[in-house]
């Protein structure tokens, strides 16, 4: 405790005599420190960790990761082998939620099963700025490319499939077919849910994912240019490498899993590291999960994006999610101390 105490005062005298900009400070804390962790199931943790350890890199990583394989006791695997490092950049923390939307649809375009989900046109990934959803929607450019992986039946659920990134597709014989981001038309996203209170439609509390759904389907002609308010457009391709029964694929290429894994910050915290996770809120949560993906709106030390499953229910438990808390990057023990300052180690 007072190795972190002296390491905080250091790094942020430092780096605030150094620069204006946010400090970023880094603490080593004791695993009794931890609020929660004796209770949790980190042989779950366990192995979610080894699904995509072995892509790390680094001689440190790789080593523990050859190790995490003849572990039978979990919780003193990571004991045993990590140090908790709290990673402050001056930005309060924030975790929200994400999911893998599930849709209705089919490979051929019928009545029912009219809105393509598109394939990334050869030109638009050569392009700067490709055109607008506008454009792409409305202008006919898609016409001819036979980019189209598949159709499904909800436009409002597109919109949203594309914020997401990734998805899966229930098709007429109760297979499934999944999508993976293939590439955008490169414009900046913009929200939805912030040009609503713009416009005085919500306050900022009100508005959730599905409440821009069910608003844009009680006004389908005003939702439809709603929408377009965002001239960002995501493009697709068929992740056949990935079983239905496993989780979407994640920036490391693996399968994520409900509920242990969280996109992070890359910047601050290695894609594939254990990060402990103390959300506060209505329902607090403690867990040990793994940092398994990105995501273009987490930006921080202290943000994070829980990943909730697939499916309708993980979206609705996905878009409540937007509370404070802490979390804690486990790092192996001569990475983490390497990070104080000299004078503190």
């Amino acid at each position: 405790m007072i190795r972190a105490l002296r390491a905080l005062l250091f790094a942020g005298g430092v780096l605030m005599s150094a620069s204006a900009q946010a400090e970023t400070v880094y603490s080593i804390l004791d695993f009794k420190g931890l609020d929660g962790w004796a209770e949790d199931d980190h042989q779950a943790a366990h192995d979610t960790f080894r699904n995509t350890c072995r892509d790390m890199k680094t001689p440190d990583w790789q080593t523990l990761c050859r190790t995490a394989n003849d572990q039978k006791n979990a919780r003193a695997f990571f004991e045993l082998f990590f140090r908790p490092l709290l990673i402050e950049d001056g930005k309060d923390a924030m975790f929200t939620g994400y999911f893998e939307p599930e849709l209705d649809g089919s490979r051929e375009r019928t009545a029912l099963y009219k809105y393509p989900i598109y394939a990334m046109p050869r030109d638009a990934k050569t392009a700067g700025q490709w055109y607008t959803r506008r454009q792409i929607l409305e202008d006919g450019v898609m016409d001819g490319l036979n980019l189209e992986i598949c159709y499904v039946d909800d436009p409002v659920e597109l919109f949203f499939l594309q914020i997401q990134g990734s998805g899966r597709v229930r098709l007429p014989d109760g297979s499934f077919l999944r999508v993976g981001f293939g590439g955008s038309n490169r414009h900046n996203y913009r929200s939805i849910g912030q040009e609503m209170v713009r416009r005085g439609m919500y306050e900022p509390h009100q508005v959730s994912a599905e409440v821009i759904k069910n608003w844009v389907r009680r006004n389908p002609k005003e939702g439809k240019e709603l929408l377009f308010h965002n001239p960002s457009y995501v493009f697709f391709r068929e992740v056949s490498e990935v079983p239905a029964d496993k989780g979407p694929l994640g920036a490391m290429n693996r399968s994520i899993t409900t509920m242990r894994s969280i996109a992070v910050d890359p910047k601050f915290t290695p894609l594939g590291a254990p990060v402990w996770v103390e959300k506060d809120g209505k329902a607090p949560l403690r867990r040990l999960m793994i940092a398994q993906d990105t995501g273009s709106a987490i930006k921080g030390a202290q943000r994070a994006d829980v990943f909730f499953g697939t499916g309708d229910q993980a979206g609705k438990e996905a878009g409540r999610l937007r509370e404070p808390g802490r979390m804690v990057v486990l790092m192996p023990i001569q990475r983490a101390y390497a990070y104080l300052p000299e004078n503190v180690q």
